[in-house]
């Protein structure tokens, strides 16, 4: 991409969309086109190819989609896979249609195999039963990397995909209703400090899993799309993990929390242990520098001078 280049980058307020926008715009790229869900409903069609039509850009980051933990996930799975079902098949075809250069479609570590070998390798795709706490929308997110690919075969696109592990960072959501596990704890444990209340955690604290700092995903991100040509999904993570009781615990210690913490077994845990093997972007030359205790300080400081504020 060069620095004159016409980027759009869908779902630019969203955690990871954001992100990007913030890389991009600290590397010097000076022709950035945004559209917000008001401006642009990217569920629908029609809308969408017009705004390809009139804006004409020359590489695509699709960041926008419908997110959430596992009690979101187990709520409303209809919700999500029409909803990124719609996004994927409108940005993705438009960008066929009106000569996108190149597009990166961002997918997601849940799409791998509830048991499966660890760490997870991209060819391990489809080689098993997905996880039922979030099937409806990692079958969204295949069927987006599958669309990329055959797009890429038919018509010769250069249409990538990265598959990032669990993401936490500036702009996460905090409603604990929806929110991932991170940025849940977070919440959780700030409330119970003011409170003296305990902290509830679902399950029992044993699954492991991997967290990627955002900001080291959007630096990822604007790396595949500058060095990465190809069909076959790229992981992106740090290639390490790290117990939800560990996580707890960290947090608790970030967050100035003193109290005590409660596991509520009755809840489901998710799959037991869930890390990508990062070797294949290592070797291309990129690895994730943030360290997680840092990465959770500066999302907490992120939670207090926004969410907060905004929620008042």
């Amino acid at each position: 991409m060069d620095k004159g280049s016409k980027i759009y980058v869908a779902g630019h307020t969203g955690l990871v969309g954001s992100a990007i926008l913030r890389k991009l715009q600290t590397e010097g790229y000076r022709n950035l086109i945004v559209r917000t869900r008001r401006e642009l409903d990217l569920c629908k069609q029609s809308e969408v190819e017009q705004f390809f039509s009139e804006e004409r850009p020359e590489y695509v980051f699709v960041a926008s989609a419908k997110v959430g933990g596992i009690l979101a996930n187990s709520i409303y799975p209809a919700d999500f896979i029409y909803s990124n079902l719609k996004i994927q098949l409108s940005v993705i075809h438009s960008a066929y249609l009106y000569g996108v250069k190149k597009l990166l479609f961002l997918g997601s570590s849940c799409i791998y195999p509830k048991v499966t070998p660890q760490p997870m390798k991209e060819e391990y795709l489809l080689t098993g039963v997905l996880e039922p706490t979030n099937e409806a929308y990692a079958i969204a997110k295949i069927a987006g990397i599958k669309m990329c690919q055959a797009y890429n075969s038919q018509y010769g696109t250069n249409f990538i995909s990265a598959m990032p592990t669990n993401l936490y960072g500036p702009g996460d959501n905090f409603d604990l209703q929806t929110s991932h596990v991170l940025p849940a704890l977070i919440r959780k444990f700030h409330e119970a400090k003011l409170s003296g209340q305990p902290v509830t955690i679902w399950g029992t604290g044993n699954p492991r899993r991997e967290f990627l700092f955002v900001d080291d995903l959007a630096d990822a991100c604007h790396f595949l799309m500058n060095n990465y040509d190809g069909s076959e999904i790229i992981n992106v993570g740090v290639g390490k993990d790290i117990s939800i009781l560990e996580l707890a615990e960290l947090t608790g210690v970030v967050v100035g929390y003193k109290g005590d913490i409660v596991y509520d077994q009755s809840k489901p845990d998710g799959m037991l242990l869930k890390r990508l093997d990062v070797s294949r972007i290592n070797s291309m030359g990129w690895k994730a520098t943030t360290d997680l205790r840092d990465g959770i300080a500066r999302t907490y400081q992120w939670y207090l001078t926004h969410d907060i504020a905004k929620n008042k």
